[in-house]
């Protein structure tokens, strides 16, 4: 089979990462990304799944207090300037 030399873009400190771990493996980068795309060919799509991070509780806590915030503003304090809200959050300390 031909090979075809190919461009990729990445940048130097990820490369630098994998090179090293591929080394433990006895293989350079050309070789995993042609494992890669062989795989990929294979499964017919990515041989992992791509996924989001879900947030976590704290985050979604914090999404529906914004949410409410949004919705009902006359619940929560609210200051003209930070020199204001600074005085007050002092105050409490």
């Amino acid at each position: 089979m031909a090979k075809v030399s190919t461009n990729i873009s990445i940048d130097a400190e990820t490369k630098a990462k994998a090179q090293v771990l591929l080394a433990d493996f006895g293989m350079d980068l050309s070789t995993a990304v042609n494992i890669f795309l062989k795989q990929m060919i294979y499964e017919g799509s990515f041989p992992f799944s791509i996924t989001r991070d879900n947030p976590n509780k704290l985050t979604l806590d914090a999404m529906k207090e914004a949410e409410d915030m949004a919705r009902s503003p006359e619940k929560y304090k609210s200051y003209k300037d930070v020199d204001s809200m600074m005085e007050d959050i002092l105050s409490e300390i």
